[in-house]
């Protein structure tokens, strides 16, 4: 395990989170996303217009179950992407994202699920990605966008820490960063935890601009 990057009130760390989780102190939430097992590595898993990735093979199962109990135990509280993939237990307290219409009609899914630990009733967020322009340019192939995300954090009960054990491209600490929460995120991918680096580095700039 290599020495974590510290940006701001962010920790990051490339690795395995099964590794690194053991080490660590407990947060007030998970918030993450991890692989569904579904092919969208990489490829043609863009739309046109949009980014091709080179296919690197962390999409060809769902995350371990062994990673999902560790997150799990990272924090009180959890939101986990993908959650329908799977073995948790019952929750009332789904999150549904619905992409809305730039998605109806494709052959691409609709919504995604997020089962959480939160013992309310469903709730829904609609935002279009892709009238938003989110996927112009993206920086991974399932990155969530930072709305999405804000709004994961506020129906966690405002956490004043997060942990990210599958960081991807780092949308979740962009999340914390403009809302000024503490952020930990762990990322195997190279290329993808210097993506996150480098991004949340910037929304940290921003954030001490307006502060």
């Amino acid at each position: 395990m290599s020495s974590p990057v510290i940006i701001g009130n962010a920790t990051l760390y490339l690795g395995d989170c099964l590794e690194i989780l053991p080490t660590l102190a407990k947060v007030d939430c998970v918030i993450t996303d991890p692989p569904y097992g579904i092919g969208m590595d990489g490829g043609n898993v863009g739309y046109k217009g949009f980014n091709d990735f080179e296919k690197l093979g962390w999409d060809t199962a769902p995350a371990s179950q062994e990673a999902i109990t560790a997150a799990l135990g990272a924090a009180p509280s959890q939101v986990i992407w993908g959650g329908n993939y799977y073995a948790l237990r019952p929750s009332r307290g789904w999150l549904v994202w619905d992409k809305g219409n730039g998605f109806k009609g494709r052959t691409y899914a609709e919504a995604e699920l997020a089962w959480t630990s939160i013992d309310a009733n469903v709730r829904v967020f609609s935002y279009d990605p892709l009238a938003n322009g989110d996927y112009h340019g993206k920086a991974h192939p399932t990155m969530k966008p930072v709305r999405l995300m804000k709004w994961c954090i506020k129906q966690a009960g405002d956490p004043q820490s997060v942990i990210d054990p599958f960081m991807g491209s780092g949308s979740t600490g962009i999340a914390c960063a403009e809302m000024n929460r503490a952020f930990i995120g762990i990322e195997i991918e190279p290329r993808y935890f210097e993506i996150a680096c480098k991004r949340i580095e910037d929304s940290q700039r921003q954030a001490r601009m307006f502060a």
